[in-house]
């Protein structure tokens, strides 16, 4: 790998990973802030409704991992399949706080999603202020070799995009398995307390095999079209 090579690779890096942290606080931070509007102000307390990275970042999970994922994907080879992953600090709520349980849980557990849906939102009315004001077009916007503006705007996109379709999969760990348990019979609590015990390793493996990368790519497809659809 010649130093342009390297070059090129740290400057991906640097916004891949400044849009990483900004949506992953953003995620953390909409959990944080609409469990103190439902009475619990656990998080609030500890400094969590906010953007600042600091407050969300886990050492593996936001750095170490993405990093290390990067620089294996843009070197290819077998290393090179590992996936783009990433979580933050998990934010601390108490549900006894809530004043309305059901609704709470429904709502602290899509806020983090609804947050990544509006930095999607704020990515596409970029791309269009590029194309009015900047000379942009689609190919600019969506290609790898985009200048660093370009590169900001579609991992802006892009980004959200996945955790936002991420989050919401039904399955323990994530906030989509919140939402559905509040839906489900005491009966099935169980089942799902089990799935949360072991939760995280079969969702590595899902994700390693390209099961999420099946159901994220429609999305992706669906995201291409509306970016050159706005043109």
């Amino acid at each position: 790998m010649g130093e342009m090579d390297i070059a090129n690779l740290v400057s991906h890096l640097i916004i891949y990973m400044v849009v990483l942290l900004l949506a992953i606080s953003a995620h953390e931070a909409g959990h944080a802030w609409m469990s103190h509007k439902f009475g619990d102000d656990t998080a609030y307390m500890l400094g969590r409704v906010t953007l600042n990275p600091v407050s969300h970042t886990d050492p593996i999970g936001t750095l170490f991992i993405p990093i290390l994922a990067f620089i294996l994907g843009s070197m290819g080879g077998a290393l090179g399949s590992i996936p783009l992953i990433g979580w933050g600090k998990p934010t601390p709520v108490n549900p006894r706080n809530w004043t309305n349980y059901k609704l709470a849980n429904v709502m602290v557990s899509i806020a983090g999603v609804l947050a990544n849906l509006i930095l999607l939102a704020i990515g596409l009315a970029l791309a269009k202020l590029l194309y009015l004001f900047a000379g942009f077009d689609p190919a600019s916007i969506l290609n790898r070799d985009a200048n660093a503006v370009g590169i900001f705007v579609k991992n802006l996109m892009f980004l959200n995009l996945s955790l936002f379709v991420f989050n919401l999969l039904p399955f323990p760990p994530l906030d989509g398995s919140k939402i559905l348990s509040t839906f489900l019979p005491e009966s099935a609590m169980p089942i799902l307390e089990l799935l949360e015990t072991y939760g995280f390793l079969i969702l590595m493996l899902l994700i390693y095999i390209g099961v999420f990368g099946a159901i994220i790519y429609p999305f992706w497809i669906g995201l291409r079209y509306l970016v050159i659809a706005i043109y």
